[in-house]
């Protein structure tokens, strides 16, 4: 790449790293960057992959204060989100390009959850007053949608961190702060098991994934800083926005 081709690359990482510490979907900038650079479509995928794990690191280590008190939650879908992950990584490369056709579908769904979530949420905890509530680590059909949402992690990953909070915001008895901190450490998970069999057995460019993740660094530790003082509402009309933006690329191109 060209010294031009670097820095704008690194600008699409830190970016990436801040979209997807507030919401998910930076790969929807560096993946076509990628692109447009003429990096092959598979090569492209897995590095970018591989090169916005740090990204997610420093994002949920931002999120450490609201991360207090979740230790149980985050134990329990984590086993989700690494098997879910490393599912999703296989799919790419045992049948690369045919997930692709229900990943508009994703996205539009997650929108509609985050959208309707909050009566949602009302109604599910209703349905659960007489036990107490909702569990402590969510309904009982979070784990399987969140291993959903790990093959889909492992196989492209773009917008992930909406479809995670629409589950959990519906799901889980939380504030969206926290379940924002908790989908952090979960979509880490998710690109580092994916990000490793990567490592071991695709086409990796190196030379991208080194590039994407200093840019993503900054990008995570940005994006936490900024998240973590929105109010509740305002994180949830970021998540339609970024959401609706990911679905008309997807619809578009």
């Amino acid at each position: 790449m060209s010294p031009l081709e670097i820095l704008l690359l690194a600008l699409a990482g830190v970016a990436a790293g801040a979209i997807n510490t507030l919401v998910g979907s930076g790969t929807l900038i560096t993946f076509p960057t990628l692109l447009a650079f003429g990096v092959p479509p598979v090569t492209a995928n897995v590095s970018n992959t591989i090169g916005l794990v740090p990204g997610s690191v420093t994002g949920a280590l931002g999120y450490r204060k609201e991360l207090r008190g979740t230790r149980h939650l985050v134990l329990h879908l984590a086993s989700a989100s690494l098997l879910g992950g490393l599912a999703g990584a296989l799919l790419l490369l045992w049948q690369p390009g045919a997930f692709e056709s229900i990943v508009p579908f994703l996205v539009g769904l997650g929108i509609v959850l985050v959208v309707t979530g909050p009566r949602i949420s009302a109604w599910v905890a209703r349905r659960h007053e007489a036990t107490g509530g909702l569990p402590a680590r969510g309904a009982w059909w979070v784990w399987p949608c969140m291993f959903a949402c790990g093959i889909y992690g492992g196989y492209f990953g773009a917008a992930q961190g909406v479809l995670m909070m629409a589950i959990m915001g519906i799901g889980v008895a939380e504030g969206l702060q926290r379940l924002n901190g908790v989908k952090n450490v979960l979509a880490a998970l998710v690109n580092g098991v994916s990000g490793l069999l990567f490592a071991l057995v695709a086409d990796v460019d190196w030379q991208v994934v080194l590039v994407i993740g200093i840019g993503a660094i900054a990008g995570g530790l940005l994006g936490a800083s900024v998240g973590r003082r929105l109010p509740a509402t305002v994180l949830r009309a970021v998540i339609v926005v970024v959401g609706t933006v990911a679905l008309g690329v997807f619809l578009l191109g």
